[in-house]
């Protein structure tokens, strides 16, 4: 059976494929085994990094495995015992509560609602004061978590605070007597930054003469961010809300501010996970509620990432 000749117009791979041969090279004419080559690495990093401890953090979940003691040396494999322990414990239904009280007043409230609000002020400003204000946002925000912390300890001490000489509150104890109020507006004032430089970029995209426009028709600013702005920046919007909520759930750093104290009001689920496997000893029971943490946090990301698919986009 006689062969058509090769077509010296196209490409080797491309006229072999238009035969039903399989190429030998992909689009960017690297091969397989060249491009594997590139890939592998990132693979074995995200395996080493992420595969590997969530499996394991869900095996050590299913056993009784301990700092000291028998079940350090010989854990068993208790099955889900674990775990409906965790849903059953006073410490991970208070862990959980505070959580949410947490990441709704620092991450939803504040630092999405002030983000936004510094960023819409400043959208049209420009000059040194502009600079100013951003500098001094972003500063809080690459400030590592200890020198945050220690600030924030000096700010509120109840002796020599600085918050109570400007309140002329002497002998006021904040992290005592306030301690979620403070943690909360502890973590504003550190993560207000992302939502601010978010929601800036996203500003930018909103075009002038749809504002002027609203303003000439009447419309007054609440009115306008209603009709014309966020319907703009939903999508914006949606996205710093999810990344926000993840990060503060997961936040540890107000461990260095009270402890978890007193009397558990701080215990938010990374420190009351944090005390039970390490200061308790409990390895398994901790992994056990790492997964369940893990398991919230997808919901979360799930609800997040359905409300993005579903908006529309404006007319």
């Amino acid at each position: 059976m006689a062969t058509s000749p090769p077509d010296p117009t196209l490409p080797a791979g491309e006229e072999r494929a238009g035969r039903g041969e399989r190429p030998e090279r992909d689009a960017a004419g690297l091969g397989r085994a060249r491009a594997a080559a590139f890939v592998v690495p990132a693979l074995l990093l995200i395996a080493a990094f992420l595969v590997f401890p969530a499996l394991w953090t869900i095996y050590l979940g299913l056993t009784d495995y301990r700092l000291t003691g028998l079940a350090a040396v010989d854990p068993q494999v208790v099955g889900l015992d674990n775990f409906e322990r965790a849903l059953d414990d006073d410490g991970f239904t208070n862990s959980l509560g505070l959580t949410l009280q947490f990441v709704v007043g620092s991450a939803v409230i504040g630092q999405a609602g002030l983000g936004f609000a510094i960023a819409w002020v400043l959208r049209n400003r420009r000059g040194f004061g502009r600079r100013l204000i951003e500098a001094m946002v972003l500063l809080a925000w690459i400030l590592p978590s200890s020198v945050i912390a220690f600030l924030w300890i000096a700010l509120l001490d109840r002796d020599d605070g600085t918050l109570n000489a400007l309140l002329s509150t002497p002998g006021t104890a904040w992290l005592l007597e306030h301690p979620m109020l403070s943690i909360v507006v502890f973590n504003i004032w550190r993560g207000t930054a992302f939502s601010m430089m978010l929601y800036a970029a996203a500003l930018g995209n909103v075009p002038p003469s749809h504002l002027e426009t609203a303003r000439l028709a009447g419309a007054s600013s609440p009115q306008q961010l209603r009709d014309v702005v966020f319907p703009r920046i939903r999508g914006h919007v949606l996205t710093n809300l999810l990344l926000i909520s993840l990060w503060t759930f997961n936040d540890f750093t107000p461990f260095l501010l009270t402890g978890g104290g007193p009397e558990d009001r701080t215990e938010i689920m990374p420190v009351f996970i944090y005390r039970t496997a390490l200061f308790g000893g409990e390895l398994g029971f901790g992994a056990a509620i790492s997964v369940l943490m893990l398991l919230i946090n997808l919901v979360i990301a799930v609800v997040y990432v359905r409300l993005l698919r579903r908006r529309k986009d404006p007319a």
